[in-house]
């Protein structure tokens, strides 16, 4: 029998069995070539050599190298969905949506009911949940203007001081990847210097989007037009360019006759094919819809429809490359984010529209990447955590079609730091043995708490350097205490403050204050639809003197402000969240906001795969790039 070894090359993500035959005579000695004998101790030693240092590189270039690990330490995957709303899920109420993967994992694991995102926009509760720390902390906020990394030519980025539970568990033995959306920032000072890629916090692997969705990446159906097209205006300028060396050459030799006005002319054209080429490229589709695999841009623009499916292959790659464990995925869906690519298998097939559609393939994905898990044989040993990054688009719509999330009983959405439909997200953990099936928890958890939860399931230590917002959740999920340990959460909308609750320690009661509130339009609407985004400051809000209250216990969607005379508590429950944001605020250390004005497009920094600005290809469709 013959004995089978797996390897990996990233470049496909695809294992290759390597044979290895016992029947491999013990000692070769005699076969090798009598020069190389009579030399023997000599070449045996450095030979041995050679291949001990080959061996270490194989380990250390690896993903999935030997690792010093402990059997305790469970394979963790984090799934983090894209602006999907509470009210989407069938486990949290809706009886229209078909989730039943996403269901079955609430039914094995712990259902957390009030569970936070510590931001309402991607880029900073993104930064939150890698870091365990509000995003005033790091810096991850604006004070005015966009409140996400806005393009890949913005040197705005997840500052490298921080710490992500990724990188305590690359300490602790772990493998680690990210599979799709990033939006921490690219570069830094050149199109190729990737300082803030996924490399430099922790993970060993990426592939997917270093940016986001939006709307020109999908659909674009002049995309392979524009591939084909592309290389032989490539084609051309190389000619050219050849054309050029070659009269440059045989002028200064003296053995072609032209004059130099003709060859400047063919200078200018090279300048002028590149000039207009670029200038063709206007839209943002073709510098920030592009998929990276390692620091390798394998798409430009990107084919949405195929992505997800190719990430998905990629997750189970590495799941099952790392089965021996232990290991961390961090799989971050483009789902179900504007402009909502989908398969032509699930176009059609919701009660909901393009956005149904889109939740129900993310559904069936989720379901496949649990199957993976099983079938590794690694579903008791794996935790698995469920979340989206803050509330449903409500803005997002076009005409009268709802192409953003629902967010249920709560009031707002995206955008809106403070109201609760921005805010509350599913969230869902399941580790068989560990965790009881079935568990409902309805106390105030957040986004934040994955840091130090993952980093004592691990055995690592959080930084000790720093202030850390989360808590570690295990007590909680496990039953061994009823009582969450935030007695206060506060709620930023970018660098200001909108909200904050109070979940006393001797009270079951929820309270929640809000400062700010935005201004929503055109009036009598329950979201911005004018400016497609509420703001945070300036005059489209409205500022709160008193603040309002509302007890999140009894009216969960804020619909109606408490007043002095109807809640005798008001009072004092106003004055002890004045004093808690105070204390909160004493601990803010000042960093320079990277979504302010670093947050602007340069064209120095924009990524490209050939050489610039001929920066169109495909290679996930085996098309050649431009200039590569």
């Amino acid at each position: 029998m013959e004995a089978s070894q797996e390897t990996w090359t990233p470049s496909t993500a695809v294992p290759v069995s390597v044979q290895t035959s016992p029947s491999t005579p013990p000692n070769t000695f005699f076969l090798w070539p009598k020069k190389i004998r009579s030399q023997s101790p000599l070449y045996i030693m450095k030979f041995r050599s050679l291949l001990i240092a080959l061996s270490w590189t194989c380990l250390l270039l690896s993903p999935c190298g030997a690792r010093d690990v402990r059997e305790d330490k469970p394979n963790i995957v984090v799934i983090i969905v894209d602006d999907l709303g509470i009210g989407d899920l069938g486990c949290f109420g809706n009886d229209t949506m078909r989730t039943p993967n996403i269901d079955r994992l609430a039914r094995e694991g712990v259902q957390l009911n009030h569970h936070i995102s510590a931001a309402a926009m991607c880029t900073p509760s993104r930064a939150a949940l890698l870091t365990g720390r509000y995003p005033i902390r790091s810096g991850m906020v604006s004070d005015g203007g966009s409140r996400v990394v806005a393009t890949l030519g913005s040197p705005a980025g997840l500052p490298l001081n921080e710490t992500t539970f990724a990188a305590l568990l690359k300490g602790q033995g772990y493998s680690t990847a990210l599979i799709g959306k990033w939006h921490q920032g690219l570069n830094c000072d050149s199109r190729q210097d990737h300082c803030h890629h996924p490399y430099n916090y922790g993970f060993d692997y990426f592939y997917g989007m270093p940016f986001t969705l939006f709307e020109p990446c999908w659909p674009d159906p002049s995309r392979d037009t524009e591939l084909a097209i592309a290389s032989k205006v490539w084609l051309c300028v190389q000619l050219v360019a050849i054309a050029v060396l070659t009269a440059i050459l045989g002028k200064l030799s003296r053995m072609i006759r032209l004059p130099w006005s003709f060859i400047f002319f063919m200078v200018l054209l090279i300048f002028l094919l590149g000039y207009f080429w670029f200038s063709s490229y206007q839209s943002r589709l073709y510098w920030d819809c592009l998929l990276m695999r390692e620091h390798e841009i394998t798409e430009q623009p990107m084919n949405g429809e195929r992505a997800g499916s190719i990430m998905l292959k990629e997750a189970i790659s590495f799941m099952e490359r790392c089965r021996e464990g232990p290991f961390l995925l961090l799989f971050s869906f483009l789902h179900v984010h504007m402009p909502l690519p989908t398969t032509t298998d699930f176009i059609g097939t919701s009660r909901h529209g393009l956005y149904g559609d889109n939740v129900e393939e993310m559904d069936s994905m989720v379901g496949k990447l649990l199957d993976a898990i099983d079938s590794f044989g690694v579903r008791n040993h794996t935790l698995v955590y469920f979340t989206s990054d803050h509330g449903g688009h409500l803005e997002a719509r076009v005409g009268h079609a709802q192409l953003g999330g629902w967010n249920g009983i709560f009031k707002g959405g995206k955008g809106m730091g403070g109201w609760e439909g921005g805010i509350r997200v599913p969230g869902l953990v399941r580790w068989p043995g560990r965790l009881p099936a079935g568990k409902v928890v309805d106390e105030p958890t957040s986004l934040m708490d994955v840091f130090p939860t993952l980093a004592a399931v691990s055995g690592s230590r959080v930084p000790q350097d720093r202030v850390i917002d989360g808590q570690d959740l295990m007590p909680l999920l496990q039953g061994d205490v009823e009582r969450s340990e935030h007695e206060f959460l506060f709620h930023y909308c970018g660098a200001f403050l909108h909200a904050a609750r109070w979940h006393p320690k001797d009270s079951e009661a929820v309270w929640k204050v809000h400062y700010v509130t935005p201004v929503f339009q055109p009036p009598g609407a329950q979201a911005c639809y004018e400016t497609k985004y509420c703001q945070c400051s300036g005059k489209l809000v409205t500022y709160h003197d008193p603040p309002l209250l509302f007890d999140l216990t009894r009216d969960p969607s804020e619909s109606t402000p408490l007043t002095p005379d109807a809640e005798p508590w008001y009072n004092a429950v106003i004055q002890t969240v004045a004093s808690a944001v105070k204390e909160h605020e004493r601990s803010i250390v000042p960093v320079q906001h990277q979504l302010s004005a670093l947050n602007r497009d340069n064209t120095w920094l924009k990524p490209c795969c050939g050489l610039f600005p001929f920066c169109v290809c495909d290679k996930e469709g085996n098309t050649s790039a431009p200039g590569a």
